[in-house]
């Protein structure tokens, strides 16, 4: 694949454009990347590589500058990704997380119904529709920017944000879908809950998602939601057990 832009980042990083603009495409490229540098970290091809990192369109890697020159690294990158097929040998993990879009959990449904001149159920399908790209982790530790929503869903962020979003509240705007991990302050319209906690410091790996991942959401009830929410915080099922992987072709 080819790399559109190289930026240095200070003196021991190096981001790599892999593509104009966010998107499916994107995304695909960026999850090749990040298993093909993945692969060369784990051989030791480079030893003064230490970490590399997709996001939208591109991907950052880390390096330490005492064991090699940034040039040296930049030619490597791209001699690999030239020999690298956007989703060759990828293993994308799809994620199927519970959603409940009923009462207060869907908080700008009405709202959203009437600026998008649609009915709320039309917008539920559409969003429950969707197989989300995780394009970035975002401003909060566990937060996923995911796309694209489809043209009928976007629209720009609230004019008034909220002072405190409730923690687990899925929302939609600029064409892109998040899940706020912790109660926060947010702008974005809420449609929906997702009882599944993404982010828990007592994980092995906190975060539940990590760019690469994929996730679509499957509607529940209120009932089958406050079921969710008492299982998960009694053991009985494990935030894991939402994970179907699958292979990209």
């Amino acid at each position: 694949m080819d790399v559109t832009a190289i930026r240095s980042l200070a003196d021991s990083a190096i981001t790599f454009d892999l593509d104009d603009k966010p998107g499916a495409r994107a995304a695909a490229r960026v999850r090749g990347a990040v298993t093909a540098i993945n692969a060369w970290i784990v051989d030791n091809a480079l030893g003064q590589t230490v970490e590399v990192v997709g996001a939208f369109a591109s991907i950052t890697v880390h390096y330490d500058p005492l064991r090699s020159a940034q040039a040296d690294l930049v030619e490597a990158v791209i001699m690999l990704l030239a020999n690298t097929a956007p989703t060759e040998n990828v293993t994308t993990r799809l994620w199927r997380l519970p959603c409940c879009y009923d009462g207060a959990h869907g908080a700008d449904l009405v709202d959203l119904a009437v600026r998008l001149n649609l009915p709320q159920e039309q917008i539920i399908a559409r969003h429950k529709a969707c197989i989300f790209d995780v394009f970035a982790m975002g401003f909060l530790p566990g937060l996923p920017f995911m796309g694209e929503l489809p043209g009928a869903l976007s629209l720009p962020r609230r004019s008034s944000p909220r002072q405190l979003v409730p923690k687990g509240s899925v929302a939609i705007a600029n064409g892109l879908c998040i899940i706020y991990p912790g109660a926060s302050p947010g702008g974005w319209h809420i449609i929906g809950h997702c009882p599944v906690a993404l982010f828990d410091v007592h994980r092995d790996t906190p975060a539940l998602l990590t760019p690469g991942d994929q996730v679509q959401f499957e509607y529940v009830t209120l009932e089958q939601h406050h079921q969710i929410e008492a299982d998960l915080a009694h053991g009985t099922i494990a935030p894991h057990d939402y994970l179907k992987s699958r292979s990209v072709a």
